[in-house]
């Protein structure tokens, strides 16, 4: 196969960039139509590109741990398209009668891709049926492909995947119910596996929120989301906004009841640090335990419903006055080792607060009192670390009342104190 790549490029953009206002109706639909099939035809090509790329294992031979990484790299790609990509690649490299269609006009790659993930694990749902042979089978999961590839002229791909879910009722109808409940079970298998949440960094003021559920945990959210979503008088609210706030609201729910487990040493809660001016009496930044800066007036409307508790803190930031202490590090306490080590305080450490432990500087046992003097956040890994016997690490208070970390010798011979320079300090 020789192309001109270069010279196909070009007359793909003198295409584009033709005037169209001169076309007729009916040819500027048709006109459409074309661009359409022609972007189908080129997103095909690159299937088959990807296929033979992952063939030769071309992306190991670069020093890439998989082809969406080498595509990433390659073609400058976001995570996500590459992914598809890659994915779309192998789904179709195991379905050549669905690639071939698209190939020749009958669906298009999403259509395609749809079809071949539903007609994937068919053979193996028609197996587990007592009656049904393995070429038997094999010939309905066949049949089933064909049914699918001819509904593509008529469904989307999203009606595609909702008939696919009932593909054996139009072929063996006799044997859907069990069918479907063998593919049930797989499935729900397979989405447990697969279910996820992310919450990303902020970006000018939004954190996106993004996973996967199954459709059982998918529906209890949907129930307690249902009541909280509708419209209020004057609303002018978008649904997905009724929605951010549904869930924002039953979170708060939880926070003010006493069901849910202890986090650090305390119940669960929104932990706020913001500075107050008693000349002015006005509210400065504030600060969430993970150090995302919150402007004044949300910390004016967090104030409203919150347990405050004082905390006084010197020129330098170092904690004066924290409130009463206790044996166990809870409470004020917690709460005083939170704001002064903003997370693990082993150098460079970047685990929040919540994710880590009070640990006695002079242990316990040894006559160590539980103070805010004699106490720092560590992460379990790093709490291991400075507990291990042979590690060598020793921890004390600087004269700023912060702490400092003493590497052992086989680490730095000078053995410098080091501090953590990832949390910002007050």
């Amino acid at each position: 196969m020789l192309v001109d790549v270069q010279q196909l490029g070009e007359d793909a953009a003198k295409l584009a960039a033709a005037s169209v206002w001169p076309l007729a109706d009916d040819e500027l639909t048709g006109t459409l139509r074309a661009a359409y099939r022609l972007e189908q035809a080129a997103a095909a090509l690159q299937v088959r590109l990807v296929q033979e790329v992952t063939a030769r294992d071309l992306p190991a031979a670069h020093g890439h741990r998989g082809t969406a990484r080498w595509l990433r790299s390659l073609l400058t790609l976001d995570p996500q398209p590459a992914r598809e990509l890659a994915d779309r690649a192998a789904t179709l490299d195991r379905h050549p009668t669905v690639q071939q269609a698209v190939l020749d006009g009958r669906t298009d790659l999403r259509q395609a891709t749809v079809i071949a993930a539903t007609i994937h694990d068919l053979p193996e749902a028609l197996a587990e049926i007592d009656e049904i042979s393995l070429a038997d089978a094999a010939a309905l999961a066949r049949q089933a492909e064909d049914t699918m590839i001819e509904m593509a002229g008529r469904l989307s791909a999203f009606q595609l995947r909702r008939v696919g879910e009932r593909i054996v009722a139009h072929v063996a109808p006799a044997l859907a119910e069990r069918v479907d409940q063998v593919a049930l079970a797989r499935q729900e298998t397979r989405a447990r596996r697969h279910r996820g949440l992310t919450l990303s960094l902020p970006v000018d003021g939004l954190v996106r929120l993004s996973g996967m559920l199954t459709v059982e945990d998918a529906a209890t959210v949907q129930a307690a989301l249902h009541p909280l979503c509708g419209p209020m008088p004057a609303d002018d609210r978008s649904p997905a906004q009724r929605r951010a706030d549904a869930l924002t609201d039953i979170c708060r729910l939880a926070l003010s009841t006493a069901t849910l487990p202890a986090d650090g040493g305390e119940l669960p809660q929104l932990a706020i640090t913001v500075a107050y001016d008693p000349l002015t009496r006005t509210l400065g930044t504030a600060t969430t335990d993970t150090g995302v800066r919150l402007p004044a007036e949300a910390a004016r409307r967090l104030a409203c419903d919150a347990r405050i508790l004082p905390i006084v803190l010197g020129g330098a930031g170092q904690i004066l006055d924290a409130g009463r202490t206790r044996r166990l590090a809870g409470g004020p306490l917690r709460r005083a080792l939170h704001i002064r080590d903003r997370g693990c305080a082993f150098p460079d450490c970047d685990r929040p607060p919540r994710w880590t432990d009070a640990h006695h500087i002079t242990a316990w046992t040894d006559g160590g009192p539980t103070s805010l003097d004699n106490l720092v956040l560590l992460c379990r890994h790093h709490h291991r670390v400075v507990h291990h016997p042979t590690a060598g690490w020793r921890i004390r208070l600087g004269e700023d009342s912060l702490p400092d970390f003493i590497p052992p010798p086989t680490i730095d011979p000078e053995q410098l104190a080091r501090r953590n320079l990832f949390h910002r300090r007050q």
